[in-house]
C-alpha cells in the first residue's frame, strides 16, 4: 500500500498542472475579460471603477493570468489606446499566454495566488476566510447524511416491502423532490423571522460577540447559526445514498455466503454488520470524495447567497461573473487539489473496510 500511496501523490502535481492548463486555455477563449469591462464601465461614465482598479498598483496583480481583449479590439470603444495598453499592464495582459501560464504556475507552486482585480486583496487571504465557511457546510451535511441514510438505508433492505419501507420511501423522496432553496427559503419563513418564528439568524457564521463568549457560549452560537443552512443542505441528501445503501444491501443479502452464514446458525446482526455490511459500503464509500466536493463547493452556492453565508461557492461565483481571474484560478486550484486528495482517502478508506483490496496488485 506504501508504494501505492507514493505513486498517487507523485501524480497530484502533473494532474494539478494538466486542469490548470486545460482549464486556463478554455478560459483565453472567453470573452469579457477584465480589461473589457472596466473599458465598458468608463464609456457608461461610471470612471470611480477605473480609478479603485488603478490604486491597486501593479503589485500581484501583473503575476497572474488571465484573458483580455487585445489592444486592437479594444481602441474600437474610442479611448486613447495608451490608456488600453496602460490597463492590459496593470492586469499582466501584455504579456504572452504562454508567459503569463508559467509566471502563475511558478507563484502557484509558492502557493502565491496573486491580488483579486477587483477586491484588491491577495487571493490565499480571501481563500482563507472563506474556507470555514465551505468546510462547515460540508462537513456538518454530510455527517448528517451518512448517519441517517446508512442506518436507514440497512434497515429498509432488511425489511424490503414491509409498511417501513414503504412510508419511509416516500418521505425520502417528498425530501428529495423540494428543491434545497425552496427548502431554505422556507425554512427562513418559518423559523428566521417570517410570518411566524424568529428563533434562528439569517447572517453570517456567528454572532458579531462571538470573541466576547464563553467557549461553550461559542460552540451553542456556532451551531444555532448553522441549524437552517445545515438543514436545508441536507433535506435533498438522503434519497440516494439511502437507497444506494438499501439496494446494495439486498445485493449482498441474496448472495450465496449470506445464506450458508444463517445455516451455520449466526445471529442476524453478524450476519448483516459481520459480513454483509463491509462488502455493502464499498459502493458507498465509492461517492464519497465526489459528494464531499459537491457539497464542499457547487451544492452551497444558492444556501450561502440565501443566508448570507461567504463561502468559496459565493467567492467563485462572483469570480466568474468578474471575471477576476486570479481568485478563478485560486479556487479552482484549491477546488482541484481537495478532490485529488479526497479521492485517496477514499482509496484508504477501501482497504480499510476489505483488507482484501490491494491496489499495488492491479495491472
Amino acid at each position: 500500500m506504501g508504494v501505492y500511496l507514493l505513486k498517487r501523490l507523485l501524480l497530484i502535481l502533473p494532474t494539478l498542472f494538466g486542469i490548470i492548463l486545460i482549464n486556463f486555455t478554455v478560459v483565453q477563449f472567453a470573452p469579457g475579460g477584465p480589461v473589457e469591462q472596466i473599458i465598458a464601465q468608463v464609456t457608461t461614465g461610471t470612471a470611480s471603477t477605473t480609478a479603485g482598479i488603478s490604486g491597486g498598483g501593479d503589485s500581484g496583480i501583473s503575476s497572474q493570468a488571465g484573458v483580455g481583449g487585445g489592444s486592437d479590439a479594444l481602441a474600437s470603444y474610442g479611448l486613447d489606446p495608451e490608456l488600453v495598453a496602460d490597463l492590459e499592464r496593470q492586469f499582466g495582459f501584455d504579456k504572452p499566454a504562454h508567459e503569463r501560464f508559467f509566471i502563475m504556475v511558478v507563484n502557484y507552486l509558492q502557493l502565491d495566488f496573486g491580488v483579486s482585480y477587483f477586491q484588491d486583496r491577495p487571493v490565499i487571504e480571501l481563500i482563507v476566510e472563506r474556507m470555514p465557511v465551505s468546510i462547515s457546510l460540508g462537513l456538518w451535511s454530510l455527517l448528517i447524511i451518512y448517519s441517517i441514510s446508512i442506518p436507514l438505508g440497512v434497515a429498509k433492505a432488511v425489511r424490503d416491502g414491509s409498511r417501513f419501507d414503504i412510508w419511509t420511501s416516500s418521505v425520502i423522496f417528498v425530501g428529495y423532490a423540494i428543491p434545497g432553496f425552496l427548502f431554505a427559503i422556507l425554512l427562513i419563513v418559518l423559523f428566521a423571522g417570517g410570518n411566524y418564528f424568529d428563533l434562528f439568524p439569517l447572517r453570517g457564521l456567528v454572532s458579531d460577540n462571538w470573541d466576547q463568549l464563553g467557549w461553550f457560549d461559542k460552540i451553542l452560537d456556532y451551531f444555532w447559526h448553522l441549524a437552517l443552512p445545515v438543514s436545508a443542505l441536507t433535506i435533498g441528501g438522503f434519497a440516494t445514498l439511502t437507497m444506494l445503501t438499501k439496494n446494495s444491501f439486498m445485493e449482498e443479502i441474496r448472495k450465496q455466503f449470506v445464506l450458508t452464514a444463517r445455516a451455520k446458525g449466526m445471529s442476524e446482526k453478524r450476519v448483516l454488520y459481520g459480513h454483509v455490511f463491509r462488502n455493502a459500503m464499498l459502493i458507498v464509500i465509492a461517492g464519497f470524495p465526489a459528494a464531499f466536493v459537491g457539497i464542499f463547493f457547487t451544492g452551497s452556492l444558492l444556501i450561502e447567497v440565501i443566508f448570507s453565508l461567504d463561502g468559496m461557492g459565493l467567492l467563485s461565483y462572483d469570480a466568474v461573473v468578474k471575471r477576476d481571474y486570479p481568485i478563478l484560478f485560486g479556487t479552482m486550484f484549491c477546488l482541484t487539489l481537495i478532490a485529488l486528495v479526497m479521492h485517496l482517502v477514499g482509496d484508504l478508506v477501501y482497504v480499510l473496510v476489505d483488507p482484501r483490496i490491494d491496489f499495488e496488485t492491479r495491472d
